[in-house]
């Protein structure tokens, strides 16, 4: 089970300040660059999520239609000439530019309401040879439980959301859905910016789990 230290550090940032946010709204994506058949594979993963968290998901959202947009492309450079992106991502060039640099595959931008909570979140995939060798069921599971919380920008650096049963059997890892599942937990805040959400976080699960 995760201590409160351990669930503290998936909201620390890099610059030691704590942030905790979760949906505000039910989630509506969209998915570019992919066959119909992985979009039925990710909107699943999505709706799975949901089903865990007890969070909905929409068709469309009423003030910018689809809220999770997800842009999967070979090279950094191509997102430059998506259409009205440089509107919806502040500094696209100098981010493509850096991320292109730093050899990146990934990459998420979140957008939140005058409360704080999350309204909308940009996912990049860019599909080299590692991306491209995960199997899609586990790319969008991993995906989607990435986009459902604001976790730090090192949560996962070290660690997979996700956990290997064997014999190709992947599912998100026991301890992540446990705090997916406290997260949104009707009695905590959609926004916490005090390190010691943390341990209201861990209450929840630990008594969930009894």
């Amino acid at each position: 089970m995760m201590t409160p230290d351990d669930i503290q550090s998936l909201f620390t940032r890099s610059d030691d300040s704590y942030l905790f946010a979760r949906w505000g709204r039910p989630i509506a994506p969209i998915l570019f660059g992919v066959e119909d058949s992985t979009i039925g594979v990710v909107k699943g993963a999505f709706e799975a999520l949901c089903a865990l968290t007890g969070h909905k998901m929409a068709e469309t959202d009423p003030e910018i239609g689809a809220n999770v947009m997800m842009f999967f492309f070979r090279d950094w450079q191509e997102l430059l000439a998506v259409p009205d992106l440089h509107r919806m991502v502040d500094g696209l060039a100098e981010t493509v530019a850096q991320l292109s640099e730093a050899g990146a595959n990934q990459y998420r931008v979140f957008r939140f309401d005058e409360a704080g909570a999350i309204k909308a979140c940009f996912v990049f995939l860019k599909a080299d040879e590692a991306l491209s060798a995960v199997p899609a069921e586990d790319l969008a599971l991993a995906q989607a439980a990435q986009a459902f919380l604001l976790w730090s920008d090192t949560a996962f650096k070290t660690r997979s959301p996700l956990a290997d049963l064997g014999k190709g059997h992947v599912v998100l890892h026991p301890e992540v859905s446990a705090l997916l599942k406290a997260a949104y937990d009707p009695i905590l805040p959609a926004i916490a910016k005090d390190a010691c959400h943390a341990l209201r976080l861990f209450a929840r699960m630990q008594k969930a789990s009894h």
